[in-house]
């Protein structure tokens, strides 16, 4: 198992549409493990393939109790509620900003094992399950902040790059 470099804001893997896994592999159970270390290295809740320059349909997320769940081609397929609170991406370290999203989720996916899973979210589950499949398209958190706000970020980040100290805040996704 391996730390993966962290594909940061600007690179181009980030904004493209992953590709479904065809099967669940040793290959890809071997991603998985390496996606679980390059996850708590940087010290995040969540990571989707695309953010280790991976682009299929995978992510990876904290399950609570230490423990870590990997799914496989996930999907939202049931929404209910809006709720707004902060959030941050591994992606764009030390950048965080309100973001409205539903406030529970139903996602299918395949587990490890290549077995149908359906499972809900609430509250932070269903911010991170929403926030991880938004990489899988290509999106951002950024893209679901007003643009007048959205630009005042890319600016910072142009100007000033990102914070050095970015690990000390919690709940990067």
């Amino acid at each position: 198992m391996a730390v993966l470099p962290m594909r940061r804001y600007g690179d181009p893997v980030l904004r493209q549409k992953a590709k479904p896994v065809g099967e669940v592999t040793p290959e890809i159970r071997a991603l998985v493990a390496d996606m679980v270390d390059t996850m708590h290295d940087e010290v995040g809740i969540g990571l989707a393939a695309p953010q280790v320059g991976v682009s299929i349909r995978l992510l990876v997320m904290d399950a609570g109790k230490g423990t870590t769940r990997a799914l496989v081609n996930p999907r939202i397929v049931e929404r209910r509620g809006s709720i707004v609170a902060e959030e941050g991406c591994l992606s764009l370290p030390g950048i965080f900003a309100d973001v409205e999203r539903s406030e529970w989720v139903k996602v299918e996916a395949l587990d490890l094992e290549g077995q149908p899973v359906t499972l809900e979210g609430r509250g932070m589950q269903a911010r991170v399950f929403q926030h991880e499949l938004d990489h899988l398209d290509g999106v951002l958190f950024l893209d679901h902040l007003p643009t007048m706000q959205r630009d005042r970020i890319k600016r910072r980040i142009q100007k000033e790059g990102f914070p050095r100290d970015h690990r000390r805040q919690a709940f990067a996704l």
